[in-house]
């Protein structure tokens, strides 16, 4: 051991590092898990995946470490050195692959694997390197102890500051530097053993690391306009979801966590559809509620009619409602509705806000994602909406996107009996949308629906009476089919709507 650094010096400079070294392994993992979620979906599973692999490749490592008899420190510094160029290179990788190899799961695999093992086996090491200092006892509590606060420290940092302002790629790099420092930092302790050719590996790895860092913008931007169809013209990851608008002569696409969301040319036919036959079967527009629908264009329409009273709109993501109240071109899209005095955006939970509230609504409009995840299911499950019923007025209906019938047959027809197990009188309907196919909606209210009575707005793109008549129908193949309603105890609908893709797709 080097004399160049006292006892205690080297104590608390290894426990720091062992700190630092915390902070970017569970940051490396949650990378890898949120990556492959925004890129395949199946947010469970993915995390589930990523957790059991990393988790178990740090066993190995902890017993592969038993192999490395000599020189500890020496190795210990070189492990950081390996760790700072793949897990910096994490992201940057996974994202590469998955646009330009069409071989993500074996990139994900391997790099969960190589950067489990490897940071299994440094907390051996630091043990190792401690023993003389102190006893076991002690030093495995101090090691454990400062590992697990730092576990706990990346898991606040993650989501509340490092995605929302760094993103995932710079992010990577960003802990690449961060493991580099402890690499650094570990050489200057052991410097009397170590050779100075270390300080070379150190300063070559810093270079590369810094130019990704400072070109991880770049980089992202080329990879998402492989994966994207047009011109990317904005991104941004918000704590709750990546956020990606692109153009092309004037045609807009707006996509979240890589899933189409709507497209300038044909979104007319879907927000008429969700919009208008609750609006026209409704007597009154006193209170209006619309939950979702943060680019404004449900809203559009709801405000297309003269005898509004009041709008509320509830969307999680304050980014999203945001953008579209403000980008120049986004803005016209929904015709400026954020500006109309009659509207007030809560940026909340909506399950949080419809159990507080403490008013009636006359129209409520669920403009929601797809349910291919617990947190979007529960919005699509009995007990939601068994509260929202709650929360209509004795004139009052409410209306929700539904996924497609023929795509995903089983799911839509679980939110109908979903819907229906409210005791509401329920109506299915669905129309052809170029963006998505087939796609359905399900209306549900405290009187009977009769479409063939609606006559829709004259200044519409879409719906007229005959079109509002035909969305009724479905045809042998699409017709109702018994499944069971989406609650919260079982998620049925995650289930039938992933097998549902699955068939088609896969």
């Amino acid at each position: 051991m080097s004399n160049t650094v006292d006892s205690k010096s080297k104590e608390i400079a290894l426990l720091f590092g062992t700190f630092l070294i915390a902070i970017s392994g569970l940051v490396y993992e949650l990378i890898e898990g949120t990556l492959s979620s925004y890129l395949l979906g199946d947010s469970i599973y993915h995390f589930s995946l990523v957790i059991g692999l990393f988790m178990s490749s740090m066993g190995v490592g902890a017993w592969l470490s038993r192999f490395i008899e000599n020189h500890l420190e020496a190795s210990f510094v070189k492990l950081q050195l390996f760790i700072a160029l793949l897990g910096g290179f994490s992201a940057f990788i996974l994202f590469f692959a998955f646009a330009y190899i069409d071989n993500y799961d074996a990139f994900l695999y391997l790099i969960t694997i190589s950067l489990g093992a490897m940071l299994g086996i440094e907390i051996p090491l630091i043990i190792r390197i401690l023993q003389e200092s102190f006893s076991l006892k002690t030093n495995i509590s101090n090691v454990f102890t400062v590992d697990y606060i730092g576990a706990l420290f990346a898991s606040l940092l993650f989501p509340l500051v490092l995605v929302p302002h760094l993103g995932l790629m710079q992010t990577s790099f960003l802990f690449g530097l961060l493991n580099l420092f402890v690499a650094s930092m570990s050489w200057y302790i052991f410097r009397s053993l170590l050779s100075k050719k270390y300080l070379l590996y150190l300063l070559t790895v810093f270079v590369i690391l810094v130019l990704g860092f400072w070109q991880s913008s770049q980089l992202t931007h080329v990879i998402e306009n492989k994966l994207y169809q047009h011109h990317i013209i904005y991104s941004t990851q918000t704590p709750y979801q990546k956020i990606v608008i692109t153009g092309n002569n004037g045609r807009v696409q707006c996509y979240i966590n890589g899933a189409i969301q709507f497209d300038t040319i044909d979104e007319h036919r879907y927000h008429e559809s969700l919009v208008h036959p609750v609006m026209l079967a409704t007597p009154k527009h006193d209170n209006i509620l619309i939950v979702g629908g943060g680019d404004g264009m449900a809203l559009r329409e709801v405000l297309k009619y003269d005898d509004i009273g009041k709008i509320t709109l509830v969307d999680l993501d304050p980014a999203m409602t945001k953008l579209f109240k403000e980008h120049p071109l986004l803005s016209k899209l929904n015709d400026n509705a954020y500006d109309n005095p009659l509207v007030t955006v809560v940026n909340q939970d909506a399950w949080k806000f419809i159990e507080n509230a403490k008013e009636l609504y006359d129209v409520i409009i669920l403009d929601l994602p797809d349910p291919n995840n617990i947190s979007l299911s529960r919005l699509y499950s009995q007990t939601f909406y068994k509260i929202l019923s709650n929360q209509l007025s004795r004139s009052g209906a409410m209306v929700t996107q539904a996924s497609s019938p023929v795509f995903t047959r089983k799911a839509f027809w679980s939110i109908f009996e979903t819907m229906q197990s409210t005791g509401l009188n329920t109506k299915a309907y669905h129309t052809y949308i170029p963006s998505f196919g087939e796609w359905g909606f399900v209306m549900a209210s405290k009187f009977p629906i009769h479409f063939e009575n609606y006559k829709p707005l004259k200044n519409l793109k879409y719906l007229d009476k005959e079109v509002l008549r035909r969305m009724e129908i479905f045809e042998k193949d699409n017709a109702w089919l018994k499944v069971e309603p989406n609650k919260l105890s079982t998620h049925k609908l995650i289930e039938y709507y992933d097998k549902g893709w699955v068939v088609w797709y896969e």
